[in-house]
């Protein structure tokens, strides 16, 4: 029997220590960030399978967002639409996909304890 439910994954609080930012200094010392990803697809096969075959594999998804953080940008922007890019074409199943970055404690002169992009399409 064919469901045809549509569904999220979501891989939230990914952490990275990574170098990104339009300061030498922020290239220099690096700071903390976090990913979050809400990847849609249709999950009637895996549901009905059990087998990763016919998902997302959680683990290749952080291994495929990891190598992306590590590659040193000016531009959080840059890193997201990166990622974005690798995971459309790792995985054409997917109807959907929302990605929140976020630099923790960037150096703005104040008190701030994030800044963030959110990309979705």
């Amino acid at each position: 029997m064919k469901n045809n439910f549509t569904s999220e994954i979501l891989i939230e609080g990914m952490e990275f220590f990574a170098y990104h930012g339009f300061y030498p200094e922020e290239n220099r010392i690096g700071c903390k960030y976090t990913v979050d990803l809400r990847l849609t697809l249709p999950l009637d096969e895996p549901g009905a399978t059990d087998n990763l075959m016919h998902t997302v594999n959680y683990e290749e998804v952080y291994i495929l967002v990891r190598k992306e953080m590590e590659i040193e940008s000016k531009l959080i922007e840059h890193v997201a639409q990166r990622i974005m890019s690798a995971l459309w074409a790792k995985y054409p199943q997917l109807q959907h996909i929302d990605l929140n970055l976020y630099k923790y404690n960037p150096p703005l002169g104040g008190q701030v304890a994030r800044v963030g992009i959110h990309l979705y399409e």
